[in-house]
């Protein structure tokens, strides 16, 4: 699925299925991903300020660059997720 560079700010995405999504500079701001799975996909650049990733799987998906400023992590799954996240 490519969704790069796409304006998903305030959605309502919970429980989504994003698997190998690209979500590269993608505007995620005060996004609701809780329980979403977004295995293998790739958010490099993405802006995820304020939003909620509860309970979301994020195995093996890259987050280089991304902005977690005020990001709402709780028992999210990050196992082998490539980071080197700004906030």
């Amino acid at each position: 699925m490519n969704l790069i560079a796409a304006n998903l700010r305030n959605m309502n995405l919970s429980g989504t299925n994003l698997t190998g999504a690209n979500l590269s500079g993608a505007n995620l701001t005060k996004t609701n991903l809780s329980h979403a799975n977004l295995t293998d996909a790739t958010l490099t650049g993405a802006n995820l300020t304020e939003t909620n990733l509860s309970g979301a799987n994020l195995t093996d998906a890259n987050l280089s660059g991304v902005n977690l400023n005020d990001a709402y992590l709780r028992g999210a799954v990050m196992t082998n997720a490539q980071s080197s996240a700004k906030g």
